[in-house]
């Protein structure tokens, strides 16, 4: 992602140049504020991105409406399992920042992998299929809204 974003590759190279010059007293400080900017960027792509999607479902919603298409019974807009797996992303990936400062901050790299290995293990699962006891709850959710 820095690869891509040369801005934020300054601020990196700027926050690593500036707790050289302080010392390691200010880490905590400097690190926060470069994860701000971080969040920031990480806020404007995922909402970008959603808007995107959102544009393309509507499109391509209304391409199918207007070839004389339907939308699938009881399917109120924006529902599924698209959206549903999209805003959990979505969710997740702003959960990490603070996450990943938060492990940072208090056990090092150490700390950094370990929230990550988490973030990744609960995308996995749910992009999986979530766990046993979920898709039971869901199920009977859906039987009860059928009946």
């Amino acid at each position: 992602m820095m690869a891509r974003d040369p801005e934020l590759k300054k601020d990196l190279d700027a926050t690593l140049q500036t707790r050289k010059e302080l010392g390691p007293e200010y880490e905590s400080e400097l690190l926060d504020s470069f994860l701000e900017k971080v969040e920031y960027r990480l806020d404007e792509k995922v909402a970008a991105t959603a808007d995107r999607q959102v544009r393309r479902h509507l499109a391509e919603r209304q391409m199918s409406v207007a070839r004389g298409g339907r939308s699938p019974a009881g399917a109120p807009s924006g529902s599924g399992p698209f959206a549903e797996r999209f805003g959990f992303a979505a969710v997740s990936l702003v959960l990490a920042i603070p996450l990943s400062a938060i492990g940072a901050v208090n056990a090092g790299l150490a700390g950094l992998l370990v929230t990550w290995t988490g973030i990744v293990g609960v995308n996995v699962a749910q992009a999986a299929g979530g766990v046993p006891w979920a898709r039971r709850s869901r199920k009977g959710e859906r039987d009860a809204e059928e009946n």
